[in-house]
């Protein structure tokens, strides 16, 4: 198996590396390396909670000027398909990066910005009834809902910068 065939292997929540040994066995077992780039960028993310690759990008260069965007976005791909991150699209633009176990739902208020973490049991009727109506298994921890806070929603638009 090469490299690249191996960093799309499905990996279980449960085989979710948490520490640097358990990272490089990983890797290792991917026929891939821990790089010192890697490294940076998986601490980062783990830091940071949900960040951006933008954020994630300024945090590496804090100890690792070197380090491009580039470098941060293909790190972020790989440690995706390998499970070691997860992404979530909490609206336009970048994709929001989180190292942690990722059992939430994300609620977007789309008037301020404001993401506000929810269980994933919210999800279970509407997991159920995809799966019953279309046969689709629902990830309802790689779900973000776009709607109003309740502070925007007691507060009149035009008052909103």
């Amino acid at each position: 198996m090469d490299a690249h065939s191996a960093a799309q292997a499905p990996t279980l929540e449960s085989d979710r590396p948490t520490d640097t040994a358990a990272l490089r066995r990983t890797l290792h077992q991917r026929g891939l390396r821990m790089t010192p780039q890697r490294q940076l960028v998986l601490d980062a993310v783990r830091a940071l909670g949900h960040a951006t690759p933008e954020q994630i990008c300024a945090r590496v260069q804090e100890s690792a000027p070197a380090v491009n965007i580039t470098t941060i976005y293909r790190t972020l791909d790989l440690m995706d398909r390998i499970g070691l991150v997860r992404h979530t699209h909490l609206g336009h633009g970048a994709p929001n990066y989180s190292a942690e176990e990722h059992q939430h739902v994300h609620l977007v208020c789309h008037r301020c910005g404001t993401v506000v973490e929810a269980p994933t049991d919210l999800m279970d009727d509407l997991t159920a009834r995809l799966m019953r109506e279309s046969r689709f298994a629902l990830d309802a921890s790689h779900v973000a809902l776009s709607g109003e806070c309740a502070a925007c929603r007691a507060t009149p638009e035009e008052s909103i910068p």
